[in-house]
């Protein structure tokens, strides 16, 4: 008798499922916007509702991480540097990116967006983890907070 055979058997609804990882099999280098929208651009579009993710960097610039921060309406997500930066942090990041959907298809940036993207820019200075861009994402294109001299 084998040791494998003297373990007891799991009960017939017990699966195991191995979960997809939040990153493709290669790991992306980040250079610029496009970069990222093309990683990002089949998430965003799927999602009914807006969503804010944050994609954590190493010092290469290669993302370590894609998580998503909140969940909002059709058109609003509540986002605060708290949990961007928590996340951030436990990912050992050296910078950030930030991104979020419209599923409206019109990536132009609210007040809103403004505001939430100065107050993450500015808790990233104290922490020192830059946020290198915020993108507003459609299926077919995006807005660059970074290209446009915003940040």
């Amino acid at each position: 008798m084998t040791p494998r055979s003297r373990m007891p058997k799991a009960p017939a609804w017990l699966r195991v499922v191995r979960e997809a990882s939040a990153l493709p099999a290669e790991s992306s280098q980040i250079s610029n916007a496009k970069d990222v929208f093309r990683l990002m651009r089949d998430r965003a579009a799927a999602e009914p509702v807006e969503c804010f993710w944050v994609l954590t960097l190493n010092a290469q610039n290669y993302v370590t991480a894609v998580q998503e921060v909140t969940r909002g309406i059709l058109n609003s997500s509540l986002v605060h540097p708290r949990e961007v930066f928590w996340i951030a942090i436990n990912q050992r990041a050296a910078s950030i990116i930030v991104a979020h959907n419209h599923p409206s298809g019109v990536v132009l940036p609210s007040a809103d967006d403004r505001a939430v993207t100065a107050q993450l820019v500015e808790a990233g200075r104290i922490l020192d983890i830059p946020v290198y861009d915020h993108l507003i994402l459609a299926a077919d294109h995006f807005f660059s907070f970074a290209e446009a001299g915003l940040l």
